[in-house]
Formats: C-alpha cells, structure tokens, sequence
C-alpha cells in the first residue's frame, strides 16, 4: 500500500502542494475553509508527516534520544532500567513523542552519538542516565545546546536540570533498620563506583556505619551483574569475620546474593539478612522474599520525560527531586543470631 504523500493531498483536494504544506502546519496562506477541507482529506488518507524531513527543514523531529553505557545483553535482565523506559514511554507517547535508544559502549562514543543527532536534527533532546562525577558528556551537551535533563543527583549534573532521589537518606533508612534487628557486621555490595548516585551511596553507608560504631562495615563495588555480584558474595562470606547481613545496589545482585548463601549453607535470615534495591517483581518471588528499597521508578521515568519536554518546549526547568525509595520488609531479614 503507496503512503499517501502531500502530492496526492493536493491532487485530490484542487491545490497546490505549497496550500497544502501551510494548512498542514498551522501556516497563514490559505483560507479556513480550505485548510478545514485539507486536513480532512489527510486525515481520510491517512496522511503521517515525515518526521524526519520535517525536522532536516527545521521542525521538531518528536524524538527523544537516550544512549546506555551498558551491555545490550544487560538491559533485558536489569528490572530497573525497563521500569523507567515504561515510565517515560507512558509520558512521550502522550505528546506523539517517541524514544531513540542506543547502547554503547563508552562514552566517547556516547558524545559521538550526541553530535550526530544534533547535525542529522534526529532528536529535539535527550536524557543523561548513569551520570559520572566531571562528566564530560555535560560539557558537550552544553556546547551542542541540545536540551537534556539529567537522571541522577544534582552534585554531577552542573547547569543541566536533573531529576533525582536522595538516595543517602534511604540508604541510611535501611543500615537503621538492620542495625536495630541487633546487626553489627554489615557489608555493602555497590554497583559501579564511578557513578555519581553509587558515591553518594558509599558517602552515606560509610557516615552512618560511623555513627553507630559498626567497625567491620565494608563496600564491595562490582558492574551491576549478578554475576559480580555472586563473585562479591561469596568473597564477604567466605570472610572470618563474615557479616550477618548484606546490603545490594540493585535486585539483580541481590537474588544472586541469596542463591550463594543458600549455596555455602546459611539460612536467610537466621544466619544472613538481605536487603536489594530497586524492588522489582522478581524480588517478591524468590524464597524468601527480598526486603527491599521501593519507589515507583516507571513514576521516576515518566517525571524525567516531563521535565525534558518542558525544556524542549522552551520552557524554563529547574531541577526535581522525586521521591525517596522506602524500606519495604520482607522475609530476608530478622534479628542477628546471637
């Protein structure tokens, strides 16, 4: 089936294509009637403006771009990631917007990507995830002035809006927790220490271990995986000092975490308390269930593609923080054995 083009609109209409390109796009040049006699013989045909001329002769190409320093294979098992796509998804496709994804795999290329998407106009802007303290990926963006906002704290974001969650007051929330349940020896297993929102993890694990004198408080980084963080798992507990309770960066890490404890013998909670962060689904169907750090991240995404549209339209935009994940218990964790 031949796509109707604006020839054929103007074939069967009696005007010129010139007519018909300026009742198309709200342009003085034609007569009210006729523009109302236009528009309903697009609609009729089914007529789509091709985005992509429209946005080489200057208009809006209704696309927003989001490049992921990750592996491909990772973002079909990585819960969060998925959630906050369905969650600016639901926003874009509101406003006829779609989603540009790319993965790459540093982020050089990542700013390569940026420069071809401003020269070919494929993009009216684009969202920052898993944004690095001096990131130079800001710097081009400003240098391109291609609206973005960033997702990720303020402290890395420089004069980009950014929407972002105080992620030391949850964490904070959940070594209380474990610490009243009688925990002493409570090691982290982080995600990647570059990132801006895993510093401010470490800062607020590392303060708050501090304050309630837990002297054997440890952090191991690792990729996000749950491979990394099995490797982590089975490091911390094959410890002679071994914690009775383990705090994961993400729900991926977490399930593992539980499977090499159930592996080397330990009983969750009796002998090992679990916490994950970012409390997918699955957290609710391993045994036992996973305590876990929650918030509505397809909530987050949909906030985040808010606040670029707005910028994309023009508008001023400051930065927004979203709400603060809350500690969710489950069956992973109890009181220390004594």
């Amino acid at each position: 089936m031949k796509r109707p083009t604006i020839a054929d609109i103007a074939r069967e209409a009696g005007v010129s294509k010139g007519a018909v390109s300026y009742a198309l796009n709200g342009q003085p040049g034609v007569g009210e009637t006729t523009r109302a006699r236009i528009v309903a013989i697009a609609n009729a045909m089914g007529y789509r403006p091709n985005t992509a001329a429209r946005a080489l002769a200057g208009g809006a190409a209704k696309v927003v771009g989001l490049t992921l320093h990750r592996p491909p294979k990772t973002l079909g098992v990585e819960p969060f990631f998925m959630e906050l796509i369905s969650g600016l998804e639901a926003e874009l496709s509101i406003h006829s917007y779609g989603l540009l994804l790319q993965m790459v795999p540093d982020h050089a290329d990542e700013i390569a990507v940026y420069r071809r998407w401003w020269s070919d106009r494929s993009v009216d802007g684009v969202l920052l995830c898993d944004v690095r303290t001096d990131d130079a990926r800001i710097d081009a963006l400003r240098e391109l002035q291609l609206p973005a906002v960033v997702v990720g704290p303020p402290t890395a974001s420089g004069d980009l809006a950014c929407i972002w969650s105080d992620d030391g007051v949850s964490l904070v929330e959940a070594v209380e927790y474990l610490a009243a349940l009688g925990h002493r020896r409570i090691a982290r297993v982080s995600g990647l220490s570059d990132l801006a929102h895993t510093a401010v993890r470490t800062e607020a694990f590392a303060a708050v271990s501090a304050r309630l004198g837990l002297t054997d408080a440890v952090t191991i980084a690792t990729d996000y995986t749950g491979e990394g963080g099995a490797r982590a798992t089975r490091r911390l507990l094959s410890s002679p000092t071994r914690p009775t309770a383990l705090l994961y960066d993400n729900d991926i890490m977490a399930i593992a975490g539980l499977s090499v404890a159930q592996q080397m013998g330990l009983s969750v909670p009796a002998d090992l308390s679990i916490i994950a962060w970012d409390d997918s689904p699955i957290c609710r169907l391993v045994h036992p269930p996973l305590t876990a750090l929650s918030r509505d991240i397809a909530a987050y995404g949909t906030h985040a593609a808010r606040l670029l549209l707005a910028a994309i339209a023009g508008e001023p935009v400051t930065s927004v923080q979203d709400e603060l994940a809350h500690l969710n218990p489950r069956g992973s964790t109890g009181p220390a054995r004594r």
